[in-house]
């Protein structure tokens, strides 16, 4: 039993006289009899906390930066009415800072045999799974001046998953797409490039596409169209590893590298590509295969919502050897890693042959920023300072990619804002190409 803010105003004001004693705990109030009996039957009166049924319902999964709705219904299975206070807990991060208190916390009135239905609004921090802890419910008497208090486990999970910002750039690149599948009137040629059509020459057209047969037949000169090779095979390799924890704005390196690799899989898919993705640092952390076009991305999705950098080295020549197993055919090749020279140079140049001697290798590298500010900044001694730090630093990466490029390496490095676009566009030159 616990007394209320009502019971002590009443002993404040002397309404009714109050005594302290010393019992063994410090500061126990005893009361007299009028009040005793108040406080004994307003506690008999209020609905017992252990005995209410509690379930949940509402959304099991929300973007980052989103809303969840998780809606929890009390029925009242006791004798008496239900008159309580409500905190329904979850993790801190399930909440925006300085909103659970209003957001977690209900207020509600639930007469014999009733229900009532309540609902927590999260808007998650992080990403990952977000659990309900427990429900502590405190049922207070007619009176108001005692009150039962317990708790509830009601189980239930939402899944937070990433935001997909770059997927405003999928309409953008669809089009690029489409004008290389032959679909526009505009038409490329390149190696490796399938076969589509024929179509009359128009002043402008390469002559190269020249379809002598074909024109022989008719009274118009013909033209070969083309259009990227379908069916390639393309696993983004995602690098886990010590160096993607480190942040770049307010988020870690490897929730770029997801947001990028979001994009370009749900770039890939409809173009006709399979899509694979492995997460590694010294062992597998995530793996999908074989998903089909229609449901790639909802795996994606799911699977890198719970991804998590870990604090250790890449071990380069393992994530080489299970890149290889997962890629026995010759496919793309997409490292989403960091291109500062020490990780580069001592673990990914040495067994980087074993992956261009079958494969087109493609590397992306998140790039903070705050360096290129640094480098234009000027004033004062510690300016000046920073800048040349910030200038020894994009040298020293400028190096490594150039190191990578004389592997055959393609290499795309940019701000979190611009990895995504960068790299689609990487993507849709090697399809135009015809490397892939």
């Amino acid at each position: 039993m616990a007394l209320t803010g009502r019971t002590a105003l009443l002993a404040a004001l002397g309404a009714l006289p109050v005594g302290i004693w010393d019992a063994g705990w410090t500061g126990v109030l005893a009361v007299n009899a009028p009040l005793a009996l108040a406080c004994a039957c307003d506690y008999a009166l209020a609905a017992p906390v252990r005995r209410l049924g509690l379930t949940r319902s509402g959304d099991t999964s929300a973007r980052l930066g989103e809303t969840a709705d998780v809606t929890l219904t009390v029925t009242n299975t006791t004798r008496r009415p239900l008159r309580a206070e409500l905190r329904d807990a979850w993790p801190p991060s399930s909440w925006q800072p300085g909103t659970e208190t209003t957001a977690s916390r209900h207020r509600l009135t639930v007469p014999q045999g009733e229900r009532r239905r309540l609902t927590t609004r999260l808007r998650p921090t992080r990403r990952g799974d977000r659990q309900a802890d427990r429900v502590t419910i405190r049922s207070y008497g007619p009176l108001g001046l005692v009150s039962r208090q317990g708790a509830h486990e009601v189980p239930w999970t939402v899944r937070v998953l990433p935001p997909f910002t770059s997927r405003k750039h999928l309409p953008s690149k669809l089009a690029r797409l489409r004008e290389l599948d032959g679909r526009t009137s505009v038409l490329t040629r390149g190696e490796g490039t399938e076969f589509d059509s024929l179509r009359e020459y128009v002043p402008g057209d390469d002559t190269r596409s020249i379809d002598w047969r074909a024109t022989a037949r008719q009274t118009t000169v013909a033209v070969r169209t083309w259009r990227p090779e379908r069916d390639r095979h393309i696993l983004l390799v995602l690098d886990t590893g010590r160096t993607s924890a480190g942040r770049v704005g307010d988020a870690p390196r490897l929730d770029a590298a997801m947001d990028a690799a979001l994009l370009l899989a749900a770039l890939a898919a409809r173009a006709g590509d399979r899509v694979d993705l492995l997460a590694y640092d010294r062992r597998v952390r995530a793996l999908v295969q074989g998903r089909t076009a229609n449901n790639l991305l909802p795996s994606l999705v799911d699977t890198l919502a719970t991804l998590e950098p870990e604090l250790v080295e890449t071990d380069a020549r393992g994530l080489t050897a299970t890149a290889l197993r997962t890629a026995p055919r010759r496919s793309l090749i997409v490292l989403l890693t960091s291109l500062d020279p020490a990780p580069v140079e001592e673990g990914l140049l040495p067994v980087l042959p074993q992956l261009t001697k079958r494969h087109t290798v493609l590397v992306a590298s998140v790039a903070d920023p705050h360096v290129a500010e640094m480098a234009e900044a000027r004033g004062d001694v510690d300016a000046v300072y920073e800048a040349a730090a910030a200038a020894r630093s994009q040298t020293e990466r400028r190096r490594t990619a150039e190191h990578l490029r004389r592997h055959g390496v393609t290499v795309v490095d940019a701000t979190p804002d611009d990895l995504a676009p960068a790299l689609a566009d990487a993507y849709l030159a090697l399809k135009a190409a015809g490397r892939l």
